[in-house]
Parts: C-alpha cells; sequence; structure tokens
C-alpha cells in the first residue's frame, strides 16, 4: 500500500514539476474531445433532421401493388432453347388495391402501428388562366393523414379541417401558390390525365421545406381523386403505415408481407438513397473526429517518452531501490490518466459551450435553428474514448521506462 502510494507520489510530483507540458498535454486532449463530441452532435444532429424530413412524406411502411415486367409468350424450362421476348416493359395492369378497406382492417389489429392510412395518388395539372403546372394529387382522408404525417405543422396558411368531407377543396404546397399566383380561397382547376377537369377551392398551403414537394404536391379529399381517375369507392393505390419504432419497420414489414400478397416496403427501403447519403457523411465525420482525438493521444505520447528520456537516470535509481517495472508503468500511465481525465473533463465543457450556441443559431427557414443534437450519449462516449487514447498513448513509454536496466545506466 505503501509504494503504492509513493507511485502516485512520483506520477503528480512529474505533473506538478512540468506544469507547462503537463498544460499543453491537457489541452491537447480537450481540443481532441471537444471536436469529437461537437462532430458527433453534429452529425447526430443533420441525422435527426435528416430522418424528420423524409417523414414529412414518407410513412414507416408503405404498401402497393408493384410494377410487373411483361413476360414471353412462351416460358421454358430447357436452358438451350430459345425463348422469343418481344419488347419487355411494364405491364398497363391497374395499380388498385384489392379489398383495401379489408386489408386495412387488418392492418389496424396489429399491435404494432399506430396509425394506417389509405392513399389515391393521381397525376395532376395546376391550372390558373395560362399557367399550368404538373404535380401529383394526394387523395387522402386528410385529419387521417395528419395525424400520421403531422401536416398541419407545416401549415402557412388556411385549415387542414376546412378540407375534411369538403370535395371542392384542395391544399396546395406554397410553391404551386406562388407560381399559379393564388391565395387562400381562390380557385384553381385541376385536371387530370383520365380527361377529368375540376375547379377547386384552395383551403389550405403548406410548405415541407423542399421545393420538389412545395411545388408539386397536394391533398385533397379521396372521394375527389377517385372521380379523377374515373373509379369508385373502393379504389386503393396505396396504403401508408406508421409503427411504434420507425427502427424497427423492417422487421414489422416482414409481419406484414405475411397478411397480404402486395408489396410491402419500410422507409429504409424507400428511402435508401437519402440513408446512404446519411451514412458517408457520418461516417467522414467520424473518421475526422477521431482522427483529431488520436493526434491529440499523440501529444500525451510525445510528452511522455520525453520524460522518460530526461528522466532515465532517476528511473534507473527507482529500480536500483527496489521498484519493479510494473511499479515504473503504474508510474507514467497514472501521469497519462491524470492528463487525459482533466482534458477530456475539459473537453466536454467547452465541446457542450459550442453545442449550446450552435443550438440557438437560427438557420432560418425551413431549418429553423442549427441541427446540432444534444446527447448524454455523446458525452459519455467521447469522455471514454478520450480516456482510453491517452491510457494507450500513456503506456507505450511507460512500457518502456519499465524495461530500463539500472546497470547499463550507471555504466554509462
Amino acid at each position: 500500500m505503501r509504494k503504492k502510494s509513493v507511485n502516485i507520489d512520483i506520477a503528480f510530483t512529474h505533473i506538478f514539476t512540468r506544469k507547462k507540458q503537463t498544460l499543453v498535454a491537457c489541452l491537447g486532449v480537450t481540443l481532441g474531445v471537444a471536436v469529437y463530441l461537437f462532430m458527433n452532435s453534429l452529425s447526430g444532429g443533420f441525422s435527426v433532421y435528416s430522418r424528420g424530413e423524409i417523414f414529412k412524406n414518407s410513412a414507416h411502411i408503405k404498401i402497393y401493388k408493384e410494377d410487373k415486367i411483361s413476360k414471353p409468350f412462351m416460358e421454358s424450362s430447357n436452358e438451350n432453347e430459345l425463348v422469343a421476348i418481344v419488347n419487355p416493359q411494364i405491364t398497363t395492369l391497374s395499380k388498385t388495391l384489392v379489398n383495401p378497406q379489408g386489408l386495412l382492417d387488418k392492418l389496424k389489429k396489429q399491435g404494432f402501428l399506430t396509425h394506417a392510412i389509405a392513399q389515391v395518388n393521381v397525376d395532376v395539372f395546376y391550372n390558373n388562366g395560362k399557367s399550368q403546372l404538373k404535380g401529383t394529387a394526394n387523395g387522402v382522408n386528410v385529419l387521417e393523414a395528419d395525424a400520421m404525417f403531422n401536416i398541419s405543422s407545416y401549415m402557412v396558411g388556411g385549415s387542414l379541417k376546412d378540407l375534411q368531407g369538403n370535395l371542392g377543396g384542395i391544399v396546395i404546397g406554397k410553391g404551386i401558390a406562388e407560381k399559379l399566383n393564388v391565395r387562400l380561397n381562390d380557385n384553381i382547376t385541376v385536371s387530370s390525365s383520365y380527361g377529368i377537369t375540376k375547379t377547386l377551392k384552395v383551403k389550405g398551403i403548406f410548405s415541407t421545406g423542399s421545393a420538389l414537394s412545395d411545388q408539386s404536391k397536394s391533398y385533397i379529399n379521396i372521394s375527389t381523386a377517385q372521380q379523377f381517375v374515373k373509379e369508385g369507392p373502393s379504389y386503393v393505390t396505396t396504403i401508408y403505415a406508421n409503427t411504434l419504432n420507425p427502427d424497427a419497420a423492417p422487421d414489422y414489414a416482414k409481419v406484414l408481407q405475411q397478411l397480404t400478397e402486395y408489396k410491402v416496403d419500410p422507409w429504409q427501403v424507400t428511402n435508401a438513397d437519402v440513408l446512404s447519403g446519411d451514412l458517408v457523411r457520418n461516417t467522414m465525420m467520424g473518421a475526422i473526429s477521431l482522427s483529431i482525438l488520436v493526434v491529440a493521444a499523440f501529444g500525451i505520447y510525445n510528452i511522455l517518452n520525453m520524460t522518460v528520456m530526461q528522466k532515465i537516470n532517476d528511473i534507473a535509481i527507482l529500480k536500483a531501490t527496489g521498484f519493479s517495472g510494473g511499479d515504473v508503468i503504474k508510474i507514467f500511465v497514472t501521469e497519462a490518466l491524470v492528463m487525459g481525465f482533466l482534458g477530456c473533463l475539459m473537453g466536454l465543457v467547452v465541446g457542450g459551450i459550442l453545442i449550446a450556441i450552435m443550438q440557438n443559431v437560427w438557420m432560418g427557414p425551413p431549418v429553423g435553428y442549427f441541427p446540432i443534437y444534444f446527447s448524454p450519449q455523446f458525452f459519455m462516449s467521447s469522455f471514454l474514448l478520450g480516456i482510453l487514447a491517452t491510457l494507450g498513448a500513456g503506456y507505450i513509454p511507460a512500457r518502456k521506462a519499465s524495461k530500463v536496466d539500472p546497470v547499463e545506466i550507471f555504466r554509462k
């Protein structure tokens, strides 16, 4: 116990007698941990923001009739037999789901689903005078769609309630309103590819922040959408469902696939391109911040390595008076851990201050405040990784010092 206390005393003596070097090592770790924490919080914030943008337009699970490619007239199991395939292409079969209400009833009995709605998508032209825009009208029960997509949170005018049960109303994107120069309660003419044209009154305007969506998308009553495609009340092209846990959507989709013959896709499949971009960005940020932390650890390594070189005679005397190689390792590892601990604490404080500052930076619509994510998990991982890096950086020179042979040193 006494030798252990002596080891710690020697380690602290080194730390306090070389204050400038200790401060430099601590600041290096502070910088590394602060940047690591900030970059990970930034990456987390972007992921949360990106996911929020995805769920403005996508449900957790989508059920639809998959397009089929036309097949040859003659099927053959003989690979040596030639089969003529003439112009294979997507078939023009109807996209309607058979008995959609029955499927919805089955979905609503699943305990892991929170919402399930039917939708009819119609390709339309929005017209106002000579101005014309191409887009997609989503026929829905608008209050059910609001519960799923939280549409009301990005409404900039009007009310969704005015569209409920209103076959002559429409809620349009902000981009459509600006390009057609229409306002609330103005009339616009909407025509479908089936030759149906209706005059609808603008009952609301929304802004998702996505120019593509705001300049093409609208919501209409599902019965109005069925009239645009000359179909009856049972015509439904897509069923959307939300789950309790979006991350588990692929597993839930497999369960739902057993209930229906139609294609069931989780949001991770329908937004694979966006998620791939997020993965690349997160990997880059993680690699950069980790590199900075490693560089900071090299600072501690260099300082302890110099200490070993300068104190080589003192180390020889310690070993000659009965200190083992293990005691020498404990002395230098203790020094590294003390510097790492102080550096990590200061790094968490600096990183926390940077995050708090950025969280209050207003970026303007549609982003709002700067998307940076405050997570205790990031603080904990930054601290542990900083301690681990400094421990590794301290162990290498400590091991080198433990191998000092006092006889060879005294002969020189």
